[in-house]
C-alpha cells in the first residue's frame, strides 16, 4: 500500500469547503492543519472538517506542520506569494484558478516553482467535469468525424439587482469579471476538448452597473485544428440558482454532434438519424459531478508519480494568455494572435 502524503490547506471560505470535503475521500492523503487570516473562520472550518490544526499565518503553518503540499483555495491576489512561500521551503503547490491577476506573476509562480524544484499544479476542475470527459471519450475515436465547431452558452441569473453574488460577494469588486473568474473555465475545457487555440476575438459589457467588471461576454476562438468556437456568457438572464453545468456546450463534426444541456446530460446525433440522449455514469455527490474530487485525485497522483500534469503550472500559462487576450481583444477591438 502506498504511503500517505501530508498536506495543509490555506483559505477557510465558500470553495475550500468542496475541497475539504473531497480531501476526506482521496485515498492516500490527509489534510493535517488549515489556516486562514480569520483565526475563528479557520478555527470553525477544521472543526467541521476533521482538520486537527487551524492557523491565522500560513507562514507559521508551514513552518509547524511541514507538509507536503499546499492546498492554495484563497483570492488570486494572495497566490503568488503563497505560492513563493510553499516553494521556499520545498512543498509542492496546488493552487485554485484564476492562478494570479497578472501574466507576469502568474510566469513568476512557474518560474518560483521550477528554480525551487517543486510542483505547480493548478486545480483547473471544469475539465474534469464528467459530461466533458464523456464527451472527448466520444470523439476521440472520431464518432463525430472531423469536428468543426465547439460552442458554450451560459447562463446564471446570480449577477442580477443590488447586492449580486451573495455566495461570493467578493465578485462585485473584481476589475476583471467574468473573463478572469469564470470565462477561463471554457477556454480551459476548450483547450482539453480542440486542441490548442490560435486567435481570438472578443466582446465585454457591464449589464450590472453595481459591480466593477464585465458580466458579459462574446468571445470567438479559432483552434490551430481549423476548428472555430463561440463562448456566449452572462450573469445576468439565467436563473438565480446557477444550473449544474452552468450553461449548454456543443460539439459539431462532419458526421455527428453532441450536445450537453445545462443539468449534464448529452444527447448525440449522428446523422440521418434522430437525436438520442448518450447514458453514461456521472456520480451526483460532490461539485459538479464530483469534478473537485477527480480533478484533487489527478493532482496528488502526478505528484506521487511524477508524472506530467493535465494542469501543470508552466503549460496552464496557455489559459491565462487566452484569457488576457481577451482582455485585450475587448479592449482595442482586434483579433489577437496566441
Amino acid at each position: 500500500m502506498s504511503r500517505e502524503w501530508k498536506g495543509a490547506m490555506v483559505g477557510a471560505g465558500f470553495f475550500a469547503a468542496f475541497q475539504a470535503e473531497a480531501w476526506q475521500r482521496i485515498p492516500g492523503a490527509r489534510i493535517t492543519a488549515v489556516a486562514d487570516l480569520d483565526a475563528d473562520k479557520a478555527r470553525a472550518f477544521a472543526a467541521k472538517w476533521g482538520i486537527e490544526r487551524a492557523y491565522s499565518d500560513a507562514a507559521e503553518m508551514l513552518d509547524k506542520e511541514q507538509p507536503e503540499f499546499l492546498d492554495i483555495v484563497t483570492g488570486p491576489q494572495t497566490h503568488a506569494e503563497l505560492t513563493a512561500m510553499a516553494a521556499q521551503r520545498g512543498i509542492a503547490v496546488f493552487c485554485q484558478k484564476p492562478m494570479a491577476p497578472t501574466l507576469e506573476a502568474c510566469e513568476r509562480m512557474a518560474e518560483t516553482c521550477e528554480r525551487a524544484g517543486v510542483r505547480l499544479l493548478i486545480h483547473e476542475n471544469w475539465r474534469w467535469q464528467p459530461w466533458y470527459r464523456e464527451m472527448r471519450r466520444i470523439a476521440d475515436p472520431g464518432a463525430l468525424g472531423r469536428v468543426f465547431h465547439y460552442g458554450f452558452q451560459m447562463r446564471t441569473g446570480d449577477g442580477r439587482g443590488e447586492e449580486p453574488y451573495t455566495v461570493q460577494p467578493y465578485f462585485r469588486r473584481m476589475r476583471r469579471f467574468l473573463l478572469f473568474e469564470t470565462v477561463v473555465h471554457f477556454l480551459d475545457t476548450f483547450r482539453y476538448l480542440g486542441g490548442e487555440m490560435k486567435s481570438l476575438y472578443c466582446v465585454t459589457s457591464r449589464i450590472n452597473p453595481v459591480i466593477a467588471g464585465e458580466d458579459y461576454a462574446q468571445v470567438h476562438v479559432a483552434f490551430a485544428s481549423g476548428a472555430n468556437g463561440w463562448i456566449d456568457a452572462n450573469r445576468i438572464s439565467g436563473p438565480k440558482i446557477p444550473e449544474t453545468a452552468f450553461g449548454v456546450f456543443r460539439m459539431e463534426g462532419d458526421s455527428g454532434m453532441i450536445r450537453m444541456t445545462p443539468d449534464g446530460r448529452l444527447w448525440l446525433t449522428r446523422y440521418g438519424e434522430e437525436e438520442h440522449e448518450h447514458a453514461f455514469a456521472a456520480p451526483q455527490n460532490g461539485y459538479k459531478g464530483d469534478s473537485v474530487f477527480a480533478t484533487l485525485s489527478h493532482l496528488l497522483e502526478c505528484l506521487r508519480s511524477g508524472s506530467p500534469c493535465e494542469s501543470e503550472g508552466r503549460d496552464y500559462l496557455k489559459t491565462v494568455r487566452a484569457v488576457m487576450a481577451c482582455y485585450v481583444s475587448a479592449e482595442t477591438g482586434q483579433v489577437v494572435r496566441l
